[in-house]
């Protein structure tokens, strides 16, 4: 047996055992598919105000321009699907992604470990793990990976457990065996194109990030425009509707992780709770969520908005 076919099978078994939900590994080059795709979208400012889109633009399409003398990409999934929903149904919501404790400590801590376990195992291996706070295309290299395919909504579907996870990434200077990609089996279906509440799937397979309700609740400072009164379906952190409709979600299953779990007072708070939150409360019940990053002032903002409808 080849010896990147036996390190690869490791990495993989190494990452089941720290809990992710699969592993698959692509060639570190260049994405030639992606690079027209992301020029187009960023022309179009479907990014609107997440600037950020505009930088690193050659570093986020080639990982050895990223990580020296890299020769692999590991891509990694963690599932977050919960196992309870807010209580109150006229509660304003939260997606499900932010439930619990802030996915980067969790993933991070992980994918040192499996860092580790690498360098520990194999030997002399450099590497950096990303997750979604670098210029890297998380759903690209999944895909190219073979850990799904990316589906109408953009988002990574795979039809063993749908699409409630995170990716993260591993970049390392490693020769390994490479996944192939798997074939999109999205069909006729256009069920998320069709829920979308601010038809921000302009197309199949194409999102204009400035017009999603979860661009308009976390990214954006300003104040939400009037235009968008009455169609962010009572959102006021994120959204979830274009994953909660894609029938290969029927195949979503609880995930095990304790950090993942979020303070029970999160999800018995009431519609009347929420509109009169103070900054105590958001401090306490989102101590170390992702929640934090669009602060009281902004969540704040997102429940009059709701409200006001």
């Amino acid at each position: 047996m080849d010896f990147r076919t036996t390190y690869s099978q490791r990495i993989k078994t190494e990452a089941k055992r720290l809990g992710f939900l699969s592993c698959g590994i692509s060639k570190a080059e260049f994405l030639e598919e992606e690079a027209p795709r992301l020029e187009k979208w960023l022309n179009n400012q479907m990014h609107g105000e997440m600037k950020y889109m505009e930088n690193h633009f050659d570093k986020r399409l080639d990982p050895t321009k990223l990580v020296q003398g890299s020769k692999s990409v590991i891509s990694l999934l963690l599932n977050y699907y919960p196992s309870e929903g807010q209580k109150d149904p006229d509660a304003p919501k939260i997606s499900k992604y932010a439930y619990g404790t802030d996915y980067h400590f969790v993933i991070k801590d992980k994918l040192k470990q499996l860092l580790h376990f690498i360098q520990e195992e194999i030997g002399e291996v450099q590497g950096r793990a990303f997750v979604d706070s670098a210029p890297v295309l998380d759903k690209a290299w999944a895909a190219k990976s073979g850990l799904g395919w990316i589906g109408k909504n953009s988002n990574l579907l795979t039809q063993q457990v749908g699409s409630f996870y995170f990716i993260a990434e591993l970049i390392v200077d490693l020769e390994l065996e490479y996944d192939t990609p798997v074939t999109d089996h999205c069909g006729t279906c256009t069920a998320c194109i069709d829920a979308c509440p601010t038809q921000a799937i302009v197309e199949p397979y194409v999102v204009d990030g400035s017009k999603c309700i979860s661009y308009f609740t976390i990214e954006l400072k300003d104040e939400i425009s009037k235009d968008y009164k009455g169609q962010f379906d009572n959102w006021m952190f994120g959204c979830d509707v274009c994953q909660d409709v894609c029938p290969w979600n029927r195949f979503s299953k609880p995930h095990n992780e304790p950090l993942f779990n979020p303070k029970p007072e999160l999800l018995e708070m009431s519609k009347k709770d929420w509109e009169e939150i103070t900054q105590e409360v958001f401090s306490k019940v989102f101590q170390k969520s992702a929640v934090k990053r669009t602060q009281f002032s902004g969540l704040t903002r997102n429940i009059r908005f709701l409200k006001d409808d």
